[in-house]
């Protein structure tokens, strides 16, 4: 399965193609493959089945799509099932419960940003780059991607089961412990009495500052951009 040139916007082909401009052709993205719309599906002469895993991913699109709808504070298997037009009981044939689809979401997401992530640290030697296009990765994914932002940030959660809301919580975990190990490379090579300490601090703010970016981004309707003068914002932490 590959990316295609014009993915839906409910699943961005490549989050951070901006920071990331020699990332091999096949991308985390293509984990999931772009939907089309009912009305071109419905122009299609035939309807074809779908072949084994393909109506997950058909199940996965279609709900972060739905999640950057307007209206969209709780998504009900029914809701769902009538926007894919097959029966409840198809989605759990592929998924035992609504957590389970969640969860195919976070790893989505876990395994897109991540592998952003290990790109720019291969690339990148200079610690004050790496957390830049960390940030830029993390910012820039959300932005592309609208629907798994309100997953990212939890509001697509609340009345989920909490286990999915610990692994998002885990997963900004990993961002500020990543964020922690480049800025103690930069405090003691600036020759930081503390650079341990200097650097817990400053990633805590930073990934605080990020959650924040992209929450604003999903309870602004996905009107206010987080990487709205991001240039300006990382010169405030990073110099």
């Amino acid at each position: 399965m590959t990316p295609s040139a014009n993915p839906p916007a409910g699943i961005a082909g490549d989050p951070a193609g901006e920071v990331e401009s020699e990332a091999p052709e096949t991308s985390p993205a293509a984990l999931l493959a772009p939907l089309e719309a009912p009305a071109q599906a419905a122009a299609t002469p035939a309807r074809k089945r779908p072949r084994p895993g393909e109506r997950r991913i058909q199940i996965l699109e279609t709900l972060a799509t739905m999640l950057q709808e307007p209206g969209a504070d709780r998504i009900t298997t029914a809701a769902l099932a009538a926007r894919l037009d097959v029966s409840e009981a198809a989605l759990y044939r592929h998924f035992a419960s609504k957590a389970q689809m969640f969860e195919g979401l976070i790893e989505f997401i876990e395994q897109s940003v991540f592998t952003l992530v290990n790109q720019v640290l291969e690339r990148e030697p200079s610690p004050d780059a790496q957390i830049q296009r960390i940030l830029m990765v993390l910012l820039q994914f959300g932005e592309k991607n609208p629907g798994m932002t309100r997953v990212m940030v939890g509001d697509a959660l609340v009345f989920e089961n909490e286990r999915l809301q610990a692994r998002m919580n885990q997963f900004f975990d990993r961002i500020e412990s990543q964020l922690r190990q480049s800025l103690r490379v930069r405090a003691e090579a600036a020759g930081a009495a503390t650079p341990t300490v200097d650097a817990n601090a400053q990633a805590s703010a930073l990934a605080s500052f990020a959650i924040g970016r992209l929450q604003r981004f999903a309870r602004s309707g996905f009107r206010k951009s987080p990487t709205e003068h991001l240039d300006v914002a990382l010169r405030l932490f990073v110099g």
